[in-house]
């Protein structure tokens, strides 16, 4: 991985954002883009008003011309902000020794933005929730949903507290989105020198060194000189995940962005977007 994309709203999240885009750069040898869109929704709404039925021309015209001075205003106000918000990237990443290589502000829809830009990048970064968090605190930003539904690059979903990475889970279901997961751990450097854990979450117990699943992970990542820990658990693959990372102390959570029953193309695999939802340390989903 040679290029890391941040995206940042100035959130509470942002804070650990750069932490651990940092902590990724470094360790990685990457450089970091550090994005904020200005969502165009609230623009878009504005022009689309027409006042001209329900009211007298004259004061419909009265009115579009404050709307078009207040337009103009906010505009300012959001160029302003992106300007404080990129400036703060670049402090806290050059305070850390990742000085971010560009810092680039964009006007419209996130997603149409990253359209253009994931074409160069190995990682994109992002925090769970944005500047919303507090309205709905239980679920996951509309950006980092979409996200996920159309990018074809891994992505870091990050949590509020940075916490430095020492141990990491895979939760494993031999598919191809988790067997990708392992080529990209085998071939990771800087990961390999963490203490790696394997999890199968099954149906019924089993023994984790008979299991067809885990035996499959064990031979990819002994390929690759690995030694990792191995572990079958019985149950719900959510609860089960997250009871291992809470025992285990688990740093960085990696998982295939669908499993076998995935519908293509439309939605977040449904165990991959619980784990989002509840999950206390950051994600690292592979596409």
């Amino acid at each position: 991985m040679q290029r890391i994309l941040l995206c940042t709203d100035g959130s509470n999240f942002a804070q650990s954002n750069y932490q651990y885009a940092a902590w990724f750069g470094d360790r990685l040898g990457a450089t970091i883009d550090v994005l904020h869109v200005t969502d165009a929704r609230s623009r878009a709404a504005a022009d689309a008003r027409n006042f001209s039925g329900s009211i007298g021309l004259g004061t419909s015209e009265s009115l579009l011309q404050r709307l078009v001075a207040l337009e103009h205003e906010k505009a300012k106000l959001d160029h302003e902000r992106a300007k404080l918000i990129l400036q703060e990237a670049q402090e806290t990443l050059s305070a850390a020794g990742q000085p971010p290589a560009k810092l680039l502000h964009e006007v419209g829809y996130f997603i149409d933005c990253l359209q253009h830009l994931e074409q160069n990048t190995d990682l994109i970064i992002l925090g769970k929730r944005g500047e919303s968090e507090n309205i709905a605190p239980d679920h996951l930003g509309a950006n980092l949903e979409r996200l996920i539904r159309s990018s074809h690059k891994p992505c870091l979903v990050t949590s509020r507290e940075f916490q430095p990475i020492d141990r990491l889970l895979v939760a494993y279901d031999d598919s191809p989105s988790c067997r990708k997961l392992l080529d990209f751990l085998s071939e990771c450097a800087a990961l390999k020198a963490l203490e790696i854990h394997v999890l199968t979450v099954t149906k019924k117990p089993g023994d984790a060194t008979t299991n067809p699943c885990l035996a499959q992970a064990k031979q990819r990542l002994s390929a690759a000189g690995i030694e990792a820990h191995y572990h079958l658990v019985p149950g719900n693959s959510e609860t089960a995940i997250a009871q291992f990372c809470d025992q285990a102390k688990i740093n960085l959570l990696m998982i295939g962005a669908y499993g076998h029953s995935r519908i293509r193309h439309f939605v977040i695999g449904s165990t991959t977007a619980q784990i989002l939802r509840s999950s206390r340390i950051p994600v690292f989903v592979y596409r």
